[in-house]
């Protein structure tokens, strides 16, 4: 029989992955990541990675009668996520940290330590997405609860990940169906509140990274394309690239933010027909399966449970270009998808 870790944040969603794959058989063993240091929960209210998330776990665990082991990964979710999202945004791009830390936390980190040190097969999370076998490999598919999908999160995972990965609640009808069935087995969890988009922060997110980068918090200039001054800015940590309130302009036209330049410490900003453009640059491009030997006529979400817009991906010159402008700020990812399959994806860079 071949052992399956079920990384438990304390959350229902993974204590009811761990009970269906318990009850099909499976030789189940909970294992929770601390990803806060021990004194520090009162920064991260309601993290799966709090000492309070923690015993939720184990309660789940010990009421299925499965293994349980607590690993701590706090100083790799502080580098890896925590750091990257601060660095992000003084570096005036809008970063997403569900995605840092499914890559080198879950899916990096603890699913290598499961398998070399642990001795499992498979790693299984509470994640809304769906994996299928088709056609000789393993194929990345949306959530059948489209409210609740998380495939976006999930784009950089390649085969080696998606071959040893278990998704048991992506085919559950919605999140009513998931805490019924939770109920039914009488999880300790079953009536849990849902984790908070960024489980490392508290309050504004905005205060956090002030906090850690205070000059990402200098004023400086407002200057329209063409290079004149029409106001000052808070700092660029307060900007994001398409927002249209708090840039520190009056005018009587709506302008929208262009570009942040944290070299000059300087936003440009314009109308919306000028910040709406049709090709990115990309960095650290993934596919779920085999790389294109050339251009990919695909859709894009460029948010989180955005709608995918029509696009074509060059992997050789490291750009997506859509059939329509969008507003898409450096920082965020694209992901790409052939109707409910994550085909790949890759980190907005620049306006091409």
């Amino acid at each position: 029989m071949s052992r399956v870790f079920v990384a438990m944040s304390g959350g229902v969603d993974s204590s009811l992955a761990a009970a269906l794959l318990a009850d099909r058989g499976e030789q189940v063993v909970g294992v929770w990541m601390r990803l806060v240091p021990t004194g520090a929960d009162s920064d991260a209210p309601r993290c799966c990675g709090t000492s309070e998330a923690g015993e939720q776990a184990r309660r789940a665990a010990a009421h299925l009668g499965i293994p349980f082991y607590a690993l701590d990964y706090s100083e790799l979710f502080g580098r890896e996520v925590v750091d990257r999202f601060v660095q992000a945004y003084a570096g005036a791009e809008t970063p997403n940290p569900c995605v840092a830390c499914n890559q080198y936390v879950k899916f990096d980190a603890l699913l290598r330590d499961v398998i070399g040190k642990f001795g499992a097969d498979r790693l299984a999370t509470g994640h809304y997405a769906r994996v299928i076998e088709r056609d000789g490999r393993r194929r990345l598919l949306r959530a059948r609860d489209a409210s609740k999908d998380q495939s976006y999160a999930l784009y950089a995972l390649g085969q080696f990940e998606l071959a040893r990965l278990e998704l048991p609640i992506g085919d559950l009808r919605d999140k009513a169906e998931v805490r019924a069935r939770a109920a039914a087995y009488h999880l300790p969890n079953a009536e849990s509140a849902e984790s908070m988009d960024i489980c490392f922060i508290g309050g504004d997110y905005r205060e956090f990274v002030r906090e850690r980068a205070p000059d990402a918090f200098v004023p400086g200039a407002v200057r329209r394309a063409d290079g004149a001054l029409v106001g000052r800015h808070g700092g660029l940590g307060t900007l994001t690239v398409g927002q249209r309130s708090g840039v520190g302009v009056a005018a009587g036209e709506r302008l929208y933010v262009l570009s942040l330049d944290s070299g000059r410490n300087e936003a440009v900003v314009g109308t919306r027909d000028e910040v709406r453009v049709r090709s990115y640059g990309l960095r650290d491009l993934r596919w779920t399966g085999p790389a294109p030997d050339g251009e990919v006529r695909t859709t894009a979400a460029l948010r989180y449970r955005g709608t995918p817009a029509p696009c074509v991906v060059r992997p050789g010159a490291s750009e997506v270009v859509l059939d329509e402008p969008a507003l898409v700020a450096p920082g965020q990812v694209a992901v790409f998808y052939d109707g409910d399959e994550v085909i790949g994806g890759g980190v907005i860079d620049r306006a091409a």
